[in-house]
């Protein structure tokens, strides 16, 4: 378990995002991404770009959003950037998920860039998520595993 942090922790640092590793969980974003793809992000310095696939979190809502940026506006006094987002398969843009009254995302909302993906290796989670009495079944197999191994010495 250690081993794993260390591993999270390194992976944020190395990629300057919070959250390195994040998991497609609706087909919104079809045919870019399916649901269950595991994506890897990187959060570069530079500003986002209109075209660019974000994944980027809502004031008050667990569940990050992964969508494609439609529009980008910079204010000219402050430097700050204004996103408007969509996701590809979607009929509209993504101002009925923001907070109420909420027209655009701030840059800083955005955990990252998606710069790579496995397809649908994060089913796993997913599974694991829709059906909490399989984590139940996982831990118990891999308690009686231990229980059950010789350890030969």
């Amino acid at each position: 378990m250690a081993s794993a942090l260390m591993v999270w922790k390194a992976m944020t640092l190395a990629v300057r995002s919070e959250s390195p590793i994040v998991v497609v969980l609706s087909e919104s974003m079809e045919p870019a991404f399916a649901r269950g793809d595991l994506l890897f992000l990187y959060e570069p310095d530079t500003p986002v770009a209109v075209g660019d696939i974000c994944v980027f979190k809502i004031k008050d809502k667990e569940v990050p959003i992964v969508h494609r940026v439609t529009e980008a506006r910079t204010e000219t006094k402050t430097g700050q950037q204004f996103l408007l987002t969509k996701g590809d398969n979607n009929p509209v843009d993504d101002r009925g998920l923001y907070n109420p009254g909420q027209m655009w995302i701030k840059r800083e909302d955005v955990v990252g860039r998606v710069r790579g993906m496995i397809p649908y290796i994060g089913m796993i989670t997913i599974l694991l998520n829709d059906y909490p009495q399989l984590k139940v079944v996982l831990l118990m197999s891999v308690g009686i595993m231990v229980l059950l191994s010789k350890d030969e010495q």
